[in-house]
């Protein structure tokens, strides 16, 4: 248990007066419809203040959250979790490099906690100047190729930061092997595995400690020659894949905990992935002081996360947005899909905030889609249909959403009745582009 939260020290006036200026800059971001405005006032106060992500975070009970996939949502349910103690600053929608972490922080000076999704890529120097309460380890994949370059490289980035700082705790996907590894410098009193159940393997196929091969059963993995494998968990989650969705569709499962009786958490949200994205939340907030079945109840009332998992009317239908940007997140988005026959928009751009190279496509398991009609749409949608031939779905093309949607829902006959509901798949700036479509402002979108 933690003890009761105390608001942070006012910083100098320094400080105070860079985050004045990059709030005056966000907000003239925003009126200009330029975006969000967090990431530019983030960066004018930085310019303006070296220092001010430490002096920001002084005093609070901080915790960040990093991974390939995840994230943004985790983060979300993060701060409602931690939201049963007290105020939690938080930037949950994304903004997720130092000058959003600093945007975050600002907006909300007085709270005592922090939930802090952070890039891979700045984990180490958030890490340095936060010196956070605690850590929270996802997952490791390949994001785009000409961004992240080779996955086992952040591995090594995060092993080394971890192993300097110590924070403590660092809460571990026990079933990531490159998670494991980059918790490997980490005391043994200070990490605790969380058993979450797998997931993309592909990318943990090569033993990060002495190149060999990783082995994967039922009950874990190990590799066959040398002494890496999987470490005992302490928290697990369970789920019954035969049990009923929980609220709106959403997901249930229990989370076995090493003392006390199991945490139900049903969520509003879909997806296995989101099931053990909670849990490992519970394990945070019950390192800051958290009622375990307060915390699971407020988990459950998050509905969308920065515009994901959202439905939206277009062109007639009911749209479910799902938002997935590299093969381990096409993987988990295709799963939450509702079940067949129901049809899919694919949406796929190459932008320089996708990765220019769609090769990527190759790796997505597409042919969990057969069964369903497909129409890809986006700027690279004929580089996604020729994948869909190669998995033998059925699919069409159309150059915008609207028209996707409505090919989609009458499957591909003009005369068909429509379908009431289409599920929607899109990488990151379709995803973005369809937000400004539809409307970025709903419930419970932090």
């Amino acid at each position: 248990m933690t003890a009761s939260p105390t608001t942070p020290p006012r910083p100098p006036l320094r400080s105070r007066f860079a985050v004045g200026a990059g709030r005056t800059v966000a907000g003239a971001s925003k009126l200009t419809g330029l975006g969000t405005g967090s990431v530019i006032g983030g960066r004018v106060s930085l310019a303006l203040d070296p220092d001010l992500l430490a002096r920001l975070a002084a005093g609070r009970r901080t915790t960040l959250v990093s991974g390939t996939n995840g994230k943004t949502t985790t983060t979300r349910l993060l701060a409602a979790a931690l939201g049963t103690l007290g105020e939690v600053a938080s930037n949950h929608l994304g903004a997720n490099m130092a000058p959003g972490v600093v945007a975050a922080l600002g907006s909300a000076p007085h709270a005592p906690f922090a939930a802090l999704e952070v890039d891979e890529r700045w984990l180490g120097p958030v890490l340095e100047q936060v010196g956070p309460a605690g850590v929270v380890l996802l997952n490791l994949s390949r994001d785009q190729l000409d961004r992240s370059h080779e996955v086992r490289k952040i591995a090594d980035t995060w092993r080394a930061a971890l192993g300097r700082l110590h924070p403590a705790p660092v809460v571990a996907n026990a079933d990531d092997p490159l998670v494991v590894w980059a918790a490997g410098e980490v005391p043994d009193g200070d990490v605790v595995w969380v058993g979450t159940g797998g997931g993309w393997m592909l990318d943990a196929a090569g033993c990060p400690s002495c190149a060999g091969r990783i082995a994967f059963a039922d009950d874990g993995w190990s590799c066959t020659g040398c002494s890496f494998a999987r470490p005992s968990p302490a928290w697990r989650l369970v789920v019954d894949d035969n049990a009923p969705d929980g609220v709106a569709g959403g997901a249930h499962g229990v989370v076995e905990r090493p003392e006390g009786p199991p945490v139900e958490v049903t969520l509003s949200l879909p997806g296995r992935v989101n099931l053990a994205n909670a849990a490992m939340v519970l394990v945070a907030a019950a390192h800051a002081g958290a009622d375990l079945d307060d915390a699971a109840a407020a988990m459950g009332t998050v509905a969308t996360v920065a515009g994901r998992y959202r439905t939206a009317t277009i062109a007639g239908a009911e749209v479910r947005m799902l938002l997935a940007k590299n093969p381990a997140g096409w993987q988990e988005a295709i799963a939450m899909l509702e079940p067949s026959p129901t049809p899919v928009v694919c949406a796929i751009n190459a932008r320089i905030a996708d990765g220019r190279d769609p090769s990527w496509l190759w790796d997505v398991p597409y042919e969990a889609l057969r069964g369903r009609f497909v129409v890809a749409t986006g700027e690279r949608r004929h580089d996604l249909a020729v994948r869909l031939r190669y998995a033998e779905v059925d699919h069409a093309t159309a150059p915008r959403l609207a028209e996707a949607v409505a090919l989609a829902a009458r499957r591909g006959d003009p005369a068909a009745t429509p379908a009431r509901r289409v599920g929607l798949i899109a990488n990151y700036t379709a995803f973005q582009d369809y937000l400004d479509t539809v409307g970025r402002q709903e419930p419970g979108d932090g």
